[in-house]
């Protein structure tokens, strides 16, 4: 990693970021900072406030150079049930299995039985199509038996795992995760866990008033690894690496960002994705058995499996979940601005690391490659959230 504040500083001067930028050099507040170190550094000789006493006004403009961000691991926050993991090979296995046995049952028929086969079709396609529609019907009965509104927001989504058994299987994710992180935690008196500490609480303690919120028992760890990253289990569990501290400006950024990521376990949004996930695969099963049956060869059907789940990929599960990380990019703000955060850093965070990627050097990728927003589309959806949530800040 390496620093930068003087091209920062001038990218940070648009319209919507001035007064920002004027507060910023303006500090206020007990727990203000006036060096140019990063969060993580300035905490060595921090003094918190109470609880409930937030300032609105922060110095420190430099952000952190880094590779690959996202305010959520790369793998699931959440763990997928241990009966889908067994039974999902073996259910591709033997569609592939079932598909292949049809193509070299139909091959190994004579001419005059093929012919035979054909016409009984012909006869019978009604009742045939009576028995796919029926299946499809099936289907969207399921599909529309199981959806349940979202949180907060309000949007219908499917839901096919119970809410409470998939946090009590998030237990076995939080195992994994204290058993590989056991010798990097930071003790409870470390002045960087006090900081996550109050801002978790203050955000929880401000959003109470939501059902969702308080159920949850928000439980803090602060692991001493550089990666910049940040998530929630469902079961309110919350990890903190130290690299995220150091890539903030401000605690009105990391406000932002936990909210952003207490939101999706609010909004329960790993057993949302995980429902879809296993409909979509479900589904694809069917197709998978076509496709081995009616390839001719081998190859051709390996080439024809890996078209239909690149197709799912990118048209069902990569869009799903920018618009699940959208979602919790509102809600996250919403929570923010009720803790009376300065709502504004938010869309100035993602600037920060666009900018830093820029300097880098690293390659821009298509935002439909991947299964976040791009920082400059996140920064643009922020800033038009904003006003709305400005309204909740002016009662702070």
């Amino acid at each position: 990693y390496r620093n930068f504040i003087g091209k920062g500083q001038r990218c940070l001067l648009n319209i919507s970021n001035t007064e920002v930028y004027k507060n910023v050099l303006h500090s206020l507040g007990r727990f203000c900072f006036q060096s140019s170190q990063p969060l993580g550094q300035k905490t060595t000789s921090l003094q918190i406030s109470s609880l409930g006493q937030f300032p609105h006004r922060f110095s420190a403009w430099n952000a952190e150079i880094t590779r690959s961000f996202h305010t959520s691991p790369s793998l699931q926050a959440a763990p997928v049930p241990l009966f889908w993991i067994i039974v999902k090979p073996a259910q591709k296995l033997f569609a592939i299995i079932l598909g292949r046995s049809i193509r070299n049952w139909w091959k190994a028929l004579p001419p005059n039985k093929r012919e035979l086969f054909k016409e009984s079709a012909r006869k019978n396609k009604w009742k045939i199509l009576l028995g796919v529609s029926s299946l499809g019907v099936l289907f969207v009965m399921f599909y529309f038996t199981h959806l349940e509104e979202t949180p907060i927001t309000g949007r219908p989504r499917l839901l096919v795992f119970g809410k409470e058994h998939f946090r009590e299987l998030s237990q076995i994710e939080y195992d994994m995760w204290m058993e590989e992180f056991k010798s990097k935690m930071l003790p409870e008196t470390d002045a960087r866990y006090q900081v996550v500490e109050r801002v978790v609480g203050h955000l929880s303690e401000s959003n109470k008033d939501i059902l969702q919120v308080s159920a949850l028992k928000w439980v803090i760890h602060v692991v001493d690894e550089p990666g910049v990253n940040a998530f929630v289990l469902p079961n309110g569990q919350v990890f903190v690496f130290t690299g995220l501290l150091n890539a903030v400006s401000d605690i009105h950024q990391l406000s932002f960002i936990l909210g952003h990521e207490i939101a999706h376990a609010v909004l329960e949004h790993a057993a949302e994705k995980a429902s879809l996930v296993h409909f979509l695969d479900f589904l694809s099963l069917i197709f998978l058995t076509m496709i081995w049956a009616i390839c001719p060869r081998d190859s051709l059907a390996v080439v024809g499996q890996w078209i239909q789940s690149k197709l799912q990929e990118f048209m069902f599960d990569r869009p799903y979940s920018r618009t699940l990380e959208a979602e919790a990019d509102k809600v996250g703000l919403q929570f923010a601005a009720k803790a009376c955060v300065d709502v504004r850093a938010s869309s100035v965070f993602w600037q920060q690391m666009e900018l830093a990627e820029t300097i880098q050097g690293q390659p821009k990728l298509p935002e439909w490659l991947s299964t976040h927003p791009s920082h400059e589309n996140r920064a643009e959806h922020l800033d038009r959230l904003i006003p709305e949530v400005s309204r909740v800040e002016e009662v702070c």
